[in-house]
């Protein structure tokens, strides 16, 4: 017999009284299935990546043998692989450093100064990049950064083309190009992952009370000791909230490394070639353990400085 629309009226009513009339089930009805996705497929998919660590690749027959070891870890440490992660750590650090020092002056200009259409426009300033493809935005800069590109074009004109061959010359940063440096990844991991730590801080910077502001004032504060003793403790959880952004970011990307640096491998670039390239999945899953060890230090140390007390 078909269900006519009366009954299916009086179905759902039913079921609206029933988990009326029982708010703890309505509750685990409505959590169960984000939760369910969080712990079996984030937390279980990380499990199961922790757990492939611990394996280890014999050389001679090229296979996984799933017997618990450090052996793999201890492949973290030799200088080659040791290398890639304090290259890694180091260029995620600059990177936080530089993209907090240029977002900060901004996010504080869009929450305390600027309104109406000012706001708007700055507003889609920083939202504009992040509706346009990442590997369109890398490649773009790719050619921006080339030998033959607009900013070595630029350079020529004024005249600093010697102080940019002396810059390409260093050691460490430098290279052939910008578009083959560390220099020039610098600047691209910077331009991509500057969103990231704008908006957390502006959002931070909206929260400061105008009136603790005055108040600092009318006690004869001057605004650089308002700014360091007021306004900079109370943005400080937006920096960290930004820091993490483009911390963890910088390292796990694989695509900016491989498309603007050097020959120099990246945490993310030796996962890729270990878990396919290679087809060693225990040395790539011991490579993605480093991120989340290097992550979970720093937010530790972030929540005992009070960094979390305010979000």
């Amino acid at each position: 017999m078909a269900t006519t629309p009366a009954s299916q009226n009086d179905l759902w009513r039913q079921l609206s009284t029933f988990f009326y009339r029982r708010p703890v089930l309505s509750l685990i009805f409505l959590l169960a299935p984000p939760l369910v996705w969080l712990g079996v497929v984030y937390l279980g998919s990380l499990f199961a990546l922790v757990v492939q660590s611990f394996y280890h690749l014999d050389g001679f027959t090229g296979l996984v043998i799933r017997e618990f070891t450090l052996a793999t870890y201890a492949e973290l440490f030799t200088p080659a692989n040791f290398d890639v992660t304090l290259r890694t750590a180091g260029m995620a650090a600059t990177v936080t450093v530089a993209a907090a020092i240029i977002a900060f002056p901004l996010a504080y200009y869009i929450a305390r100064y600027a309104t109406g259409q000012t706001k708007a426009f700055l507003y889609l300033a920083v939202l504009l990049p992040l509706w346009s493809s990442y590997l369109i935005r890398v490649y773009a800069w790719k050619l921006i950064l080339a030998k033959e590109g607009i900013i070595s074009w630029l350079v020529t004109q004024v005249g600093l083309q010697g102080a940019l061959d002396w810059v390409l010359g260093l050691p460490v940063i430098g290279g052939p190009s910008l578009s083959v440096s560390a220099l020039g990844m610098f600047l691209v991991f910077v331009y991509v992952w500057l969103p990231y730590m704008i908006l957390p801080i502006q959002a931070a910077l909206e929260r400061v009370p105008k009136s603790l502001i005055e108040a600092a004032g009318d006690l004869g504060a001057r605004p650089g000791e308002t700014f360091r003793t007021v306004i900079l403790p109370l943005a400080f959880p937006g920096v960290v909230a930004g820091s993490i952004f483009t911390f963890s970011l910088t390292l796990g990307d694989f695509i900016i490394p491989g498309a603007i640096g050097n020959s120099s491998y990246f945490i993310g670039q030796v996962v890729l070639v270990q878990q396919g390239t290679a087809g060693n999945i225990p040395l790539a899953a011991a490579f993605t353990v480093i991120p989340m060890v290097i992550m979970g230090i720093y937010l530790v140390i972030a929540r005992k400085l009070g960094a979390f007390d305010a979000l």
